[in-house]
C-alpha cells in the first residue's frame, strides 16, 4: 500500500508578517516548508511527496529543490488545494496524508501514529486534548464559558484513503478549514491520535521565534571588542561614559573625547563586522570636530537593531590614574543605560590603574576597553 504526503503551500499567510508568505520565510537554515516536507521525505512509510503551490509560485524559486516532490498549482481556497493534490495522487497512491506547510515541526512519531490508525480506519489525524479554561467574550468581556470535555486542537497531517476522500471533495462545495471536515461531511470515519504540543502552526510573527526555540536552532550570538586611548590637554573637565567629571585636564580629540564610550561603540561596529567609529564618522570631516559620543554610540546600536541584534550586555574597562571613577560609575552605567536602550543591570563600567607603568601611569591619557555581546534569536 502506498502512501503520498500532500504538503499545501498554496496560501499567502499574511497574519505572519514579512514580505513574503510565511512557508517560504527562513526559520534556521531553510525555509519553513522545507522542514515539513524533509519530515515526510525521510519518513520511511512514505514513497512520494506532492508539493501544492500558488499560481504565482510555481515559476519562482520560493519552494525547496530538496527534497524532490510532486508540483502542483493550487486553487483559489484550501479545499480546492488539497482537491489539486489528490487528482495528482489518484493513480500513483493508495493512502494519503495532508499536510499544512506551515507546521515545520511535525515529527515522525506522529506520522507513525497517523498511518497506523489508518490500517482500520477511513481517516486520522492528530490532536491535542483542550486542557485550558474556555471562555466566550465580546468586547473584550467574558460573557460565558466553554464545556471542554472532549474538545481538542486538531492538527496535521491528517491522514485517510485516496479513493474516499476524492470522492468527499469531489461532492463538497463548503469552504472545509481541513479536511476531516470534508470527510465527516461524507460520512467518513476518523480516528484521532496523539498529536504534539510542539506541532504548532506557523500564524503570527511570534511563532517564528517559538518554533526557532522548540527546534533548538542555534542563536546567532557575537562578540565585539574595542580599545580607544585619548591623550590629556588643557582645559577643566573629561566626559567618560557619557559623563561630564570635573579634572584639571581635558581629553584631546576630533570630538569630545569620550574614551569609554568610543570604546564600546568600537566594539558594537566589531561585533557586526563593520569597522570603526573613524570609518563611519572621518575625522577629517569637520562635522564631526567636538561632536558629543552619544551620537556615535547612538548610531552603532541603530545599526545592530536594524541588522535584528539585540545588545545583551557591555563591559567597561577605563584604564587611568586619575580622576577617580569610583564615584562616578552609577552615573555612567545610568548615561549608558538610556544611550542604548538597556537596563544598568546589563552594564559595567569599572576602573584599574597600570600601576604606574606607561603612558597612562604617567598621567599622559587615558585608555579604555569594552566588550559588547549581540544576539539575535
Amino acid at each position: 500500500m502506498t502512501t503520498a504526503a500532500i504538503i499545501v503551500a498554496a496560501g499567502r499567510g499574511t497574519r505572519a508578517g514579512g514580505d513574503l508568505p510565511k512557508q517560504w520565510q527562513r526559520l534556521g537554515d531553510r525555509c519553513v516548508a522545507a522542514h515539513a516536507m524533509q519530515a515526510f521525505a525521510a519518513h520511511p512509510g512514505i514513497d512520494q511527496l506532492i508539493l501544492v503551490l500558488h499560481p504565482d509560485d510555481v515559476d519562482s524559486d520560493l519552494w525547496p529543490r530538496d527534497p524532490v516532490a510532486s508540483i502542483v498549482t493550487g486553487g483559489a481556497t484550501r479545499r480546492m488545494s488539497v482537491l489539486a493534490g489528490l487528482h495528482a495522487a489518484a493513480g500513483r497512491a493508495d493512502r494519503v496524508l495532508i499536510h499544512d506547510a506551515a507546521r515545520p515541526l511535525v515529527t515522525a512519531a506522529i506520522i507513525d501514529r497517523v498511518l497506523a490508525a489508518l490500517d482500520s480506519h477511513a481517516g486520522a489525524a492528530p490532536a491535542v486534548a483542550v486542557t485550558d479554561t474556555l471562555w466566550h467574550g465580546q468586547n473584550d468581556h467574558v460573557t460565558g464559558l466553554q464545556d471542554r470535555s472532549g474538545l481538542y486542537r486538531a492538527q496535521t497531517p491528517q491522514g485517510f484513503h485516496l479513493v474516499p476522500l476524492l470522492a468527499a471533495h469531489r461532492a463538497n462545495t463548503d469552504d472545509a478549514t481541513d479536511d476531516v471536515a470534508v470527510a465527516r461531511a461524507a460520512g467518513l470515519d476518523v480516528a484521532i491520535v496523539a498529536g504534539d504540543e510542539e506541532n504548532i502552526k506557523i500564524t503570527t510573527p511570534g511563532d517564528f521565534a517559538r518554533a526557532s526555540k522548540l527546534m533548538g536552532l542555534q542563536m546567532d550570538i557575537r562578540c565585539g571588542n574595542g580599545y580607544d586611548v585619548h591623550r590629556f590637554g588643557p582645559g577643566d573637565h573629561v566626559w567618560l561614559c557619557g559623563v561630564k567629571l570635573p579634572h584639571d585636564r581635558s581629553l584631546q580629540g576630533h570630538s569630545d573625547a569620550d574614551v569609554g564610550m568610543h570604546a564600546i561603540t568600537d566594539a558594537i561596529y566589531g561585533a557586526l563586522g563593520m569597522g570603526d567609529i573613524g570609518q563611519h564618522f572621518p575625522p577629517s570631516d569637520p562635522q564631526w570636530k567636538g561632536a558629543a559620543s552619544h551620537i556615535f554610540l547612538e548610531h552603532a546600536v541603530a545599526l545592530a537593531t536594524e541588522q535584528g541584534y539585540r545588545i545583551s550586555n557591555t563591559d567597561c574597562t577605563l584604564i587611568c590614574e586619575t580622576p577617580k571613577i569610583g564615584p562616578h560609575q552609577a552615573a555612567m552605567k545610568t548615561a549608558l543605560a538610556q544611550i542604548m536602550g538597556l537596563a544598568a543591570d546589563r552594564i559595567s563600567v569599572k576602573a584599574t590603574t597600570s600601576e604606574r607603568l606607561g603612558f597612562t601611569g604617567r598621567g599622559e591619557g587615558i585608555a579604555a576597553q569594552a566588550t559588547v555581546t549581540l544576539v539575535k534569536p
